[in-house]
């Protein structure tokens, strides 16, 4: 589970700078202030949980199940919620209407806060 963990987090983390290295060259010059923000935003928020990822895949003081979950919601939230964003963002250079998917947006957040909460449990129940 490491293993996949990891490459997990490399990937994400990889292709958030991809994304923001395009934000800021390519999409800077058709998109306005505003959708930027939002675009970078997704980047970032991509980014954290990456870095969250390699924490998770790396330490050795969080049970295998524990990790596993903590992947899951984190995986699915990130997808959910920064690839949203992107799509949300952009929709004026693709001229698709992205807003009926919007509502995936908080659901995504919502399992990111599961990730972290799902570790803080964990951490909580072995200092017990």
């Amino acid at each position: 589970m490491d293993r996949k963990i990891i490459t997990t987090a490399t990937f994400l983390g990889m292709t958030a700078i991809i994304l923001g290295a395009f934000g800021a060259h390519a999409l800077k010059k058709v998109l306005n202030l505003e959708q930027l923000n939002t675009f970078e935003t997704g980047v970032k928020y991509q980014m954290y949980h990456a870095l969250f990822l390699m924490f998770v895949g790396l330490s050795e003081s969080i049970a295998e199940k524990t990790k596993k979950m903590i992947f899951y919601f984190i995986t699915t939230g990130v997808l959910l919620f920064s690839g949203s964003i992107y799509l949300l963002a952009t929709q004026n250079v693709t001229t698709i209407n992205f807003k009926p998917i919007g509502f995936v947006t908080p659901i995504g957040g919502l399992l990111l806060i599961v990730g972290w909460l799902w570790l803080f449990i964990d951490f909580y129940k072995k200092k017990r």
